[in-house]
């Protein structure tokens, strides 16, 4: 009897696990989906767009009672885990966790993510910086600080090993000593300053400068007569900036240009200079005739220049090497394409060419202005030195 009933209960245990034998694994099935299922959850909605990798067991072949089986499992196994995942609290703290680890991992996939922060980060000039304009270039920012006519706020300077450069230390210490603020930026920053122009490291917020109009009496150097440049209608500031340079290195006394139909003193122009705007003094006119007939009432001499092989009614055209400057000269160039206007041809009293050195193509006779204003100012200051 004692025999039988042991015979018994070992029956009864092969049969039991015959039966938990096949749950056992479909709950091991189940707990994939389930994990999954956590991975998906603990996403971002930003990050959703990334599939998650799922490395899958490989499943030994089975028949279809038990597929059946493995999915009616698989169907409760999933009706228990989606309430547990959707606590609300236990979600945001681990979205918070794990979405902000996938966004350092995924930056390079997703610009938009990496630009965010750069969009949102304060702006390195403040709300008064509409009052200032941006200098830019070591020469025009080392000049402003030292000419004194600008207000100079902050100084920009690139961070890194180029912020140790001679010229570069020159300028920090010329801004420390006029009490200056020093910032260091980087190099993005100080291409957004300059709207992607050339600025050598360095970007100065100060104030900006205008067109002079105190009407002075100027002396011509070592008692020799006086030359003035006078500027009709330079629009493009590259070409203001060369004038200006080969006008300060010749000795031109004074530049002089219209307000109308002129481009400004931009930090454009200072950069194109070299500094030079912020040294030399330009002079405005609203009303550039006027003021030539005022010089010529007290005996200036008026030239003004035309292309080569062009005449001017009752206007004598001289080519530029056989002209003498013998007596206070004001020197005319017209701006890009138009030149002198008709009314300030009217009063000069010769015009000068530049002869040419070959014979021309149709379309290329001329020279820019800012080459053809060096020409004739190294011309006429040479004659002048000639004369003494």
């Amino acid at each position: 009897m004692w025999i039988f009933s042991i015979l018994h209960q070992h029956k009864l245990l092969l049969a039991w696990t015959g039966r938990l034998h096949k749950p056992a694994s479909v709950s091991r099935v189940g707990s994939q989906f389930a994990s999954h299922h956590v991975s998906a959850a603990l996403l971002s909605p930003e990050d959703r767009s990334i599939n998650p990798v799922v490395k899958r067991r490989h499943k030994p072949a089975a028949s279809d009672g038990w597929q059946h089986g493995e999915r009616s499992v698989q169907s409760k196994t999933w009706k228990k885990e989606i309430p547990v995942l959707q606590r609300p609290n236990q979600r945001r703290r681990d979205d918070s966790r794990v979405s902000s680890e996938l966004r350092k991992l995924c930056l390079e996939d997703f610009p938009a993510e990496r630009e965010r922060p750069a969009r949102q980060k304060k702006s390195t000039l403040d709300s008064r910086a509409q009052d200032y304009e941006i200098v830019f270039g070591i020469a025009p920012c080392l000049l402003a600080l030292t000419q004194g006519r600008r207000k100079a706020r902050k100084l920009f300077v690139k961070d890194g090993e180029s912020s140790h450069r001679a010229s570069v230390l020159q300028v920090c210490e010329e801004a420390h000593r006029r009490g200056v603020q020093v910032h260091r930026v980087s190099k993005k920053e100080l291409d957004t300053m300059s709207s992607g122009r050339v600025h050598q490291g360095v970007c100065l917020q100060a104030s900006p400068l205008g067109y002079l109009t105190e009407d002075s009496a100027t002396k011509g150097k070592d008692n020799n007569p006086p030359l003035w440049l006078v500027l009709e209608g330079i629009q493009d500031p590259m070409n203001l900036g060369a004038i200006l340079r080969s006008a300060y290195f010749l000795g031109v006394d004074r530049v002089s240009s219209s307000v109308q139909h002129s481009c400004p003193l931009s930090p454009v122009v200072s950069k194109a200079s070299s500094g030079v705007m912020e040294v030399m003094g330009v002079y405005g006119h609203e009303n550039l005739e006027e003021m030539l007939r005022s010089k010529v009432a007290h005996g200036w001499q008026v030239v003004g220049t035309v292309g080569a092989g062009a005449e001017e009614a009752h206007i004598p055209v001289t080519q530029c090497s056989d002209f003498h400057m013998t007596e206070p000269t004001l020197l005319l160039m017209g701006g890009e394409g138009e030149g002198l206007s008709r009314g300030l041809l009217s009063l000069c009293q010769t015009l000068l060419t530049i002869p040419a050195g070959r014979e021309l193509f149709p379309g290329i006779e001329s020279l820019n202005v800012s080459v053809a204003t060096g020409i004739l100012l190294h011309s006429l200051l040479v004659s002048r030195r000639s004369t003494r």
